[in-house]
């Protein structure tokens, strides 16, 4: 069977499990593509945009980002949740400036990707932001973050190690790296 050929499953019912502040569960019944039926945990959320700040030295702002949900630190770009009906590109631009105190004049779209598609229904913009401008830093208060800055071309290094544990991150530096050599 072909890919333009592949059946997709068939949602049958759908039961609340919870609504939260950046999250929801549901439990899908679903008819899967091979006519069987199973129920499917989904955590649906809204999406956001992911940031590769680059200075005109080549210097990355990346964050190192306090995660309780991983128990420790992680070395991160700037990213942030989609606000109801915002575009991606106004969603990496907001957060690059909250989060470092730069604003980008420049953005490039580096795809998107799915986080964790097994579960769940979030995709990240990803994009490399140039022409940084300073303005002030406006953290949420639920954010605990330092700024670090570091050659991008370290920080590629350091993606390609396996060093930086945040895909969304490594991902993106990746997909950023090629396109500031060109710049």
């Amino acid at each position: 069977m072909s890919g333009g050929e592949r059946r997709h499953g068939e949602l049958l019912a759908t039961r609340q499990i919870f609504r939260g502040r950046a999250i929801h569960l549901d439990v899908d019944r679903v008819r899967l593509p091979n006519d069987r039926e199973a129920d499917l945990e989904i955590v649906h959320h809204p999406g956001a945009a992911a940031v590769v700040p680059v200075l005109p030295d080549g210097t990355v702002l990346l964050l190192r980002q306090y995660r309780h949900a991983t128990g420790g630190w992680l070395l991160e770009v700037p990213a942030g949740k989609l606000e109801p009906g915002e575009h991606p590109e106004h969603c990496a631009v907001r957060e690059t400036e909250e989060e470092t105190g730069y604003r980008p004049s420049a953005l490039y779209a580096l795809g998107w990707v799915w986080t964790s598609p097994g579960f769940l229904d979030e995709k990240i913009w990803l994009y490399l932001a140039t022409g940084l401008e300073p303005t002030a830093q406006a953290v949420d208060d639920d954010e605990v973050l330092e700024i670090e800055r570091m050659p991008l071309r370290e920080a590629v290094e350091m993606a390609l190690r396996g060093e930086i544990h945040d895909v969304k991150s490594a991902l993106a530096l990746l997909r950023a790296a090629p396109h500031v050599q060109s710049l």
